[in-house]
């Protein structure tokens, strides 16, 4: 495939991962907490995950063959080079994404704390909004 297939699949799989996160926020996880309904976000992470967890699992496919067209050194940690940067700061947003998950998934989701859990969701919202932001000053020239 060419680069800019597996680009396009990238953006793609970002629309459907941060769109989903933005739904749940602002849509699902306000009702969930007004009604203090933890069935809420249950049920819909039960349909978005068929979707979800194959969109993130692409981005980061397809994130690590873009790394290795645009930035072959990048653990020579030259932060002068500008793809360098870009994918140093996704990668540090993916490792909070993962711990964020890796938590509500063992600690708060088993014992349904809503509350708890709503602050990682938003987290996670506000890390996949960034991870767009820095893709988009990756390949528009630097806003970074």
């Amino acid at each position: 495939m060419g680069l800019k297939l597996i680009i396009f699949i990238h953006i793609i799989a970002a629309t459907i991962w941060t769109g989903g996160h933005l739904i749940l926020s602002l849509t699902y996880l306000p009702k969930a907490l007004k009604h203090n309904d933890f069935s809420i976000i249950e049920s819909f992470e039960s349909k978005y995950e068929r979707i979800g967890i194959p969109s993130l699992i692409t981005l980061v496919i397809t994130g690590i063959y873009i790394t290795t067209v645009y930035a072959p050194g990048l653990f020579d940690f030259d932060f002068s080079d500008h793809y360098t940067k870009h994918i140093l700061i996704k990668l540090g947003l993916l490792l909070c994404t993962i711990a964020l998950a890796i938590h509500a998934r063992f600690f708060l989701i088993p014992k349904k704390r809503l509350k708890p859990l709503s602050y990682h969701i938003i987290a996670v919202t506000i890390i996949s909004v960034i991870f767009v932001f820095v893709g988009f000053s990756a390949r528009s020239g630097g806003l970074l």
